[in-house]
């Protein structure tokens, strides 16, 4: 069986759904939610671009969460 479930699908698309809310793409928010602990400092990402550098750096513009937010990414993602 295959990652890519209609339910693995589904919570791909509720993500992006909140991403777009924040005005981030889906790649920009899992960058700031693991940038929202001050306990990270950093992340590794996988760029094959100076364009998907610059849109990796454009996530720390936001990387404060609402509780609301959070919640729903909690719940979307299973925790």
């Amino acid at each position: 069986k295959g990652i890519l479930t209609p339910e693995f699908v589904g919570r791909l698309r509720r993500l992006n759904e909140v991403a777009a809310s924040r005005g981030q793409s889906l790649a920009q928010m899992a960058l700031a939610w693991n940038l929202k602990d001050d306990l990270v400092t950093s992340v590794i990402i996988g760029a094959s671009s100076t364009a998907q550098i610059d849109d990796n750096l454009n996530a720390v513009r936001n990387t404060s969460f609402t509780r609301e937010e959070l919640d729903l990414i909690n719940e979307i993602i299973g925790i």
